[in-house]
Formats: C-alpha cells, structure tokens, sequence
C-alpha cells in the first residue's frame, strides 16, 4: 500500500517550483493592479471594489471545484488555474477603464483558486500518511517565497516619477503573465498513474448545512477569513498608504515582502511553538497581536517602525492559516473533511469579496489607513473565537485516529497552509 505514495519527491519539488511561480505571479500582480488603478483615476472606494473582484468568481467557483476533484484527477486544474492567472494579468496590463481592471483581476483570482485546490489535492493523494506534513510544509514554503519576491518585483518596476504609472504598473503586469507562464514548464507528469479516489456513495454527502453547524466549523472559517482579508488588504491597500504618505513603490514592494519572510520564518518554526505554547494560546495570542499590529498601521509611524510592525505582523499572520486548517479538520465530520475544507475556501473568498469592499466605504469617509483599523478588530474577534475553537479539537482528540483512511481519499486541501499544524495531534495519538 505505501508503494503508490512513495514513488520518489520530484513531483513534489516540481510542484513547489511550479506554484512560486504562479503565487509570485499573482503577488506581484496584485499591487501592480492597485497601482494602475490609481493610474486610471481610482480612488479609495474603487481600489476596494477592484481587489475585491479577484475573489467573486472563486467565492461561487471553490465548492464545485473541490466536489469535482474529489471524483477526479488533480493535474488538469494546474494549467487551467496557470492559463486564467497569465491571462488575467495579461490583460490588466492593457485595461482601459476600471470596470475592465476589475474583471480581469476576477479572471486572476479563479485561476489562482483552480491552481491551489487541484495542487493542493495532489500534495494530499501522492503524499504517504507519515510524509503529509513535511510535504505540505515544503509546499507552502514555495508559496511564500512566491509571495516574497512577487511584491519586490512590482515595487522596482513601477515608477510614479514624471507621470510613469501607467506605463509601468502596465509592464508590471505584463512582466507578471510570463511569470506565470514559466509554471508551465514544472508541470509535466506531475499527477501519477492514479484514480483520483473511487466516489463515494451518495449516501455518505453530508449536507452543507449539517457541516456548517458543526461545532468548530464556523470558528476555524470566521479566523481563516479574518487572516486571510488582513493579508489581502495589506496587499491591496499599503499601496495607497504609501501614495499618501510618500512611501516610493519600491520601498512599499520592500515592506511587502518583508510582511512574506516573516510568514516563512514563522512557519519554518510552527512544530516547536506548538509543542511550546500549545495550539489555543498561539492561535488566540498571534490574533490578538495580529490584530494590534494591523491597527498600528493606520498610525502616520515612519517607515522603519512600518517595517517593524509588518514583520511582526506577518510572523502572527503565519499561523492563523495553518491552525485554522486544522481546526476545520478536526472539527468537521469525518466523511466531509474535504468539503468542509472547500467552505473554508469558500469563507476566505467571501472575506476576499466583503473585506476590500467595506475598507473602501471606510477608506473613502475616514482615509487610506482607517481599513487597517476595521482589520485589527476583526483580527481581535478571531482571537476570541480562537480561544473557544481551540477547545474543539480537544473535545474531539478521540475520533482523531480517523485520520489514518485519509491517504488516497482525503481530497482538497483548500488552501495553502502548511499541515505542520497537525504534526503536535499525530505526536499525541501514538501517545
């Protein structure tokens, strides 16, 4: 049996390869899109529409995908998801007006989720049981190096001086597309000679509904939201901040990147705060000084105490994803793993949608940095619903085990997050 999900990690590496491409593609298209938007006469209200856009179409796209994958092969969403992120960034290079911006950002947003579930699923299926967390640590690794050099990459090709931004937040975009395309050339025989996991009887669907009633289920996707919007806002929304505060585009393409290797350093030391600080004091502690830090923003601080807090605040938002992940997991019925995993996708593109729409409203009544303040608060909700969720997976420690038939089954793994998090519960089972 561990023959088929041992068949050597240079699939594994070229996965990894293949998705720092494509995140750095969509990380250094992201603020390349809010900039050409200033450039095109948006102001606060529009930049929140238009960076909300990217997720409409995954918001109403993510659960029937995961079903899909879950009766299907993984391997032909990878170029699909890398086709629609080139594409959409292609294109936001050459809009004309905002309405177009905002439609091509959307066409961006559905390859990135076609990509993170079809990746996702096949890290979950070619993964043996004992190598899921590393293998989904290493993975995630690769997004974060993405999301590290995406930022840099934008902030040196975009240039305010004599009237440029146009032409260079275009280019920015343009230069983002081939990016994603150079994902091609790491996708080839990626998926192994498997059916993707026999469906399962009808029977055995549990409801939408029941899922979403379970308990723990709604906290883990309310904090996923809650980290994931603080981090979409940040991207979208430090660009303005730094128009108004004179912060130059390669400094805020610095401050961004920086924000990202903070969230690696975090993640490269999950286990050991774990085994630390236990899953509920860390999940609710980096929250709640997650949601400080995000509030500090909106403070006129200079850019070395901006640098400061954004990297505290990265190394807190690194692990809201992965333990909220695992909240969901544990929490969730044990036949409806991947779909409740699916609604946490679905949460975190509805947060996408709502959250830059709302800061906006707030931006444009009470100014660039007053989003960050919205941001902070929801943060410290999330570290209160940390602080019972985290009660869940204890209460629920004993069906745990049931874990162990999730090798070739377990199909979606909704979003990038490493499974570190999970390591301190396989440490506790065998115990």
């Amino acid at each position: 049996m561990p023959t088929p999900s041992r068949p050597g990690r240079g699939w594994l590496l070229r996965l990894v390869i293949a998705f720092a491409f494509a995140q750095g593609a969509v990380s250094m298209a992201r603020p390349a899109v809010s900039y050409r938007a200033l450039s095109l006469g948006a102001d606060e209200r529009a930049i929140g529409v238009i960076a909300g856009a990217y997720a409409l179409l995954p918001l109403f796209a993510a659960v029937p995908l995961g079903r899909r994958t879950d009766h299907g092969r993984c391997a032909p969403l990878l170029p699909l998801g890398v086709v629609l992120i080139a594409g959409g960034c292609a294109l936001s290079g050459g809009a004309r007006s905002l309405p177009a911006l905002a439609a091509w950002s959307g066409v961006m947003g559905l390859g990135h989720l076609c990509f993170v579930i079809g990746a996702q699923s096949l890290v979950a299926r070619q993964s043996a049981p004992a190598d899921q967390d590393r293998n989904f640590g290493h993975f995630t690794i690769g997004a974060s190096l993405g999301q590290l050099v995406g930022p840099i990459a934008a902030g040196y090709l975009v240039s305010e001086r004599d009237g440029a931004m146009a032409r260079t937040s275009a280019l920015a975009l343009l230069v983002s597309a081939a990016v994603a395309a150079v994902s091609f050339t790491a996708l080839w025989r990626i998926e192994h000679r498997r059916t993707a996991g026999s469906p399962k009887p009808a029977a055995d669907k549990v409801p939408v509904g029941r899922i979403l009633r379970t308990r723990g289920v709604p906290a883990g996707i309310f904090i996923s939201l809650a980290v994931l919007s603080a981090t979409d806002i940040l991207t979208a929304y430090l660009p303005v901040v730094g128009e108004h505060r004179g912060i130059a585009p390669a400094t805020v393409g610095l401050l961004l990147s920086l924000r990202a290797a903070a969230t690696i350093a975090c993640r490269l030391v999950m286990t050991p705060m774990l085994r630390l600080f236990g899953r509920t004091a860390l999940l609710t502690t980096t929250c709640l000084l997650g949601g400080l830090l995000c509030a500090g923003i909106a403070l006129p601080v200079p850019v070395w105490a901006l640098a400061v807090m954004l990297a505290a605040m990265g190394f807190c938002l690194g692990v809201g994803q992965p333990l909220s992940m695992t909240t969901v997991v544990r929490a969730a019925p044990a036949a409806a793993r991947s779909t409740a995993l699916a609604l946490r996708l679905t949460g975190n593109r509805l947060g996408q949608v709502a959250a830059p729409a709302s800061a906006g409203l707030i931006a444009g009544v009470a100014g660039s940095a007053a989003p960050f303040v919205m941001l902070g608060a929801l943060l410290v909700g999330a570290a209160g619903l940390g602080l019972r969720s985290g009660r869940v997976p204890a209460a629920e420690s004993a069906p745990a085990p049931v874990a162990a038939p999730d090798p070739a089954a377990d199909p979606v793994r909704a979003e990038p997050a490493p499974d570190d998090a999970e390591e301190p519960r396989a440490n506790r089972n065998p115990a």
